[in-house]
């Protein structure tokens, strides 16, 4: 009975994580390094890591939107520009780019593998 319920634990978190996997693919472009250098200085780049993170490090030309205040500030994105999203591994600018594509907007960009994989410029104060 234990290895039942054990087993549909597992599979229903399997199908969780695949319709997780097929909504973040609808909503938000993933974009290695080269290609989100290509297109971000023409786009708003959004940084959701906290702020502490942020000031330790983050790409030149970033504003910061911290995840935790995601809701109530991403009235302050455009969504009439394409906008850049990253943080510190990927999963939270995945979900604020979830969140996003909910509020209509259209045009969303993540870097894979997030800031932790970042090699381009980085401004720090």
């Amino acid at each position: 009975m234990t290895y039942y319920i054990l087993g549909a634990i597992v599979l229903i978190l399997i199908v969780y994580m695949f319709v997780t996997m097929r909504r973040l693919s609808k909503a938000v472009t993933n974009l290695t390094q080269g290609k989100f250098i290509e297109g971000y200085r023409k786009a708003q780049l959004i940084d959701v890591r906290e702020t502490k993170d942020f000031e330790t490090g983050h790409i030149l030309g970033a504003r910061n939107i911290p995840y935790s205040q995601f809701r109530q500030r991403f009235k302050e994105i455009r969504p009439d520009k394409p906008v850049y999203l990253y943080d510190q591994n990927g999963g939270k600018s995945a979900r604020a780019a979830l969140m996003l594509k909910k509020k209509g907007y259209a045009q969303l960009f993540h870097l894979q593998g997030g800031f932790r994989q970042w090699s381009g410029k980085v401004k720090s104060k």
